[in-house]
Formats: C-alpha cells, structure tokens, sequence
C-alpha cells in the first residue's frame, strides 16, 4: 500500500461543482471561468502560429518576444522595470509557477504563512515540499489582513508569506498600506513572498492595483505570479509568468524546467503578437468586469442575500444566513440541484471556518443574458 504524501487532499471543489452543474445542467457560476471568447485575433494568431510550424519545444523561460512584452506591460501598467532574460519566467499555469516557487525555497520543517479563505492549490505544495502551512484567517466582515496576527503566527521558522490580491475567494485587495506592513516584516524577519496577483487587472471602482514589484525591498525578495488565463479569457490556454529577481528565478528554473520543462509555443507565440498590437486590451478589463459585477449585484437586489460588491476577480460573495441554517457545502449542492444554480462554497478554503460566515462564491465572467437568469432565480429563492 502506497502511503499517500497529500492524505488530506481530494477531488478539488472547481471540478466537483462543475461536474455536479453539468450533471444537473445548472448554470455553473461556481468555476472561474468566462462563457464568452477571448479576442478574435488573439485566436487567430493561435491558429495561424500552429500552422506556420511553431510547434516544437520552445526555450525553458519562455518564448523571447513573449518575455519582452511582458517588460514592455509591467512598465506600463506598473512602472517597473523587468529584464526579459534574467526576472521573468514562463509558465504553464500560475499554479505550476508558485508550486516551482515553493519547492525551489521552502525547505523539510520550514513554515509558510497563509490566509484563510486560502486558494487550494497553495497548502500542497507546502506540504510536498516538506513545510508546513501556518493559517492566519482574514478578518470575517471585510477578508483584510490583521498585521498583528501576521506577527503573532511568525516563528524562527517562517520562510515564506502567500499573499493572493485581487483574492479568490472573497474578492478582497490589498491595500498600499498593506504592502508597506508586508514589506517591514519581510524585512525584518528576511522572508520570502510569493504574490498570487492573477486577477491584476480585475480591480475595481477606480482602484488600482497594488503589486508587490512595485515596492523595492518586497520586490528583491518576492516571486509575484500572473495569468495570460485570467487577463486574456483563455484559461484554458493554461500560461502565466512569473517575476521575481536574478537569483530568485534561478532558483525557480531549476525546479521549472523538471516539472514543465516549457509552456505552449504557438500559445506563447499568440500571445506575444497580441500584447504588441493590442497593449491598452488589459487597461479595458476593470470597466467591462465591474459592469457584470454591477449588473449581478444590481439584479440580487430584490433577493433575500446580502452582499458587499466585489472589490477585484470575477467573484461575488452571496450571504444566505436569512435563508438558510444549512452549512455552505450543503448548499451549494443542494441548490444546484434544486434550483439549477452552481456555486462555491468558502469555508472548503479554511482550516477552521468561522461558525457565523455563511457565504457562497458566484462568477460573474459570465454573458449578460446568464447572469440575469442566473439573478432572477437566486431571487426566487
């Protein structure tokens, strides 16, 4: 009997739930993703890559031209400086580079810091590694982080932080001030960051995002990670990047280039030739998700939820203590079976769910036409 390293680990609630709405042919608010197509001619130059021939292995950090209009964004929409070669990395999926940013730094009895409600994806690979996940729960009213229980939970093992904003889950972001707090123990205590920062462009009502590259001393010590999925409406491509300091990527490609060893070339390839044609497309998406944010929470209004409206991702937390007592996990799969309307429970992203907080997690990247539809049953309930 093989002893398993990931005991706790199951079948992740995104495939569960999506399963369960396609079974039910419910309408699937629960996984993130858009209903609607990426940009025609990013899709045509996909197409047109392939069958140039570009479809061999490309280099292990990435296509060049990607890379260098990668620089090129972070200039202009962060106004910091990147070297192509030596800071940023290509990757397969946002995940696939903070599992490679994990393992390359965190060492057997080390400590990474999380917060709870904390993606899945992140406590696996600390423990694969061979650390362990240290769960600091954000505030339950508005999901911000209190700095005092950050220093609290250090220890002369802490390693690592995750931070994660725009945050799945909640919704929540981070604050300037809050990276300044970051910044200060991270110094103080030399920890490393790994910035979950996918959702960069999806923030709203007027603000901006705060990137961990935008503050130096946070910068030289920070892994920050980023989805073309995400900015793109191409999750399925399954690419990202990740940007972190001469050495700090070093590191990153060693481990890198033995789990992927590359990502996509045509898609990479794809990419380039639409962040050189189109490189104000990112600086449209605020405005366009805020409008379905707005139109979701808009048509909820007459409903039995409560609500605060998403300050980032594509993601709206529904309240549901005046309607039900049943706990979240229950919920969400009884609704989408009985009313036809698939969500995410949060409290499978605790190690300890608050007993008061019952919430469930809705995408609105979604046409316009399904979230009416989508609303106008929720209101029914």
């Amino acid at each position: 009997m093989i002893g398993s390293k990931l005991p706790r680990v199951g079948t992740t609630i995104f495939t569960r739930m999506s399963a369960l709405a396609s079974e039910c042919d419910a309408i699937n608010l629960s996984q993130g993703f858009p209903d609607f197509d990426a940009p025609q001619a990013l899709r045509e130059a996909l197409g047109e890559h392939a069958m140039a021939g570009h479809n061999q292995y490309a280099p292990m950090a990435g296509v060049p031209a990607l890379r260098q209009q990668i620089a090129a964004q972070l200039d202009l929409y962060r106004g910091v400086h990147c070297d192509p070669e030596q800071e940023i990395t290509v990757v397969p999926g946002a995940t696939e580079g903070i599992f490679c940013a994990v393992t390359a730094c965190v060492h057997p009895g080390d400590e990474v810091i999380v917060f709870d409600p904390c993606y899945d994806s992140y406590e696996p690979a600390i423990e694969l590694a061979g650390g362990r996940a240290v769960h600091v729960p954000l505030d339950p009213l508005d999901f911000s982080i209190n700095w005092q229980k950050v220093t609290d939970a250090l220890t002369p093992r802490t390693r690592m932080i995750i931070i994660n904003s725009p945050h799945n889950p909640t919704g929540s972001t981070l604050s300037h001030a809050d990276l300044l707090q970051l910044e200060s123990l991270a110094e103080q205590h030399n920890l490393l960051v790994v910035s979950d920062e996918v959702y960069e462009h999806l923030v709203y009502d007027g603000q901006p995002h705060h990137s961990v590259l935008q503050f130096e001393a946070l910068r030289q010590r920070s892994f920050a990670l980023f989805s073309f999925g995400k900015t793109f409406s191409v999750t399925g491509w399954k690419t990202g990047y990740c940007v972190a300091p001469p050495k700090l990527t070093a590191e990153l490609r060693k481990v890198h280039q033995f789990v992927c060893f590359v990502a996509v070339t045509p898609v990479q390839m794809a990419l380039a030739d639409f962040m050189r044609d189109a490189p104000d497309y990112p600086g449209s998406l605020a405005a366009f998700y805020q409008g379905k944010r707005d139109l979701f929470c808009t048509m909820l209004q007459g409903s039995r939820f409560t609500l605060r409206p998403s300050s980032g991702t594509y993601f709206q937390l529904l309240d549901y203590r005046e309607i039900s007592a049943l706990p979240d996990t229950r919920l969400c799969e009884d609704w989408t079976r009985e009313h036809g309307v698939a969500s995410i429970p949060i409290s499978v992203f605790y190690q300890s769910p608050p007993l008061d907080q019952h919430y469930l997690r809705f995408c609105f990247a979604k046409s316009d036409a399904l979230l009416r539809h989508a609303a106008e049953i929720l209101c029914e309930i």
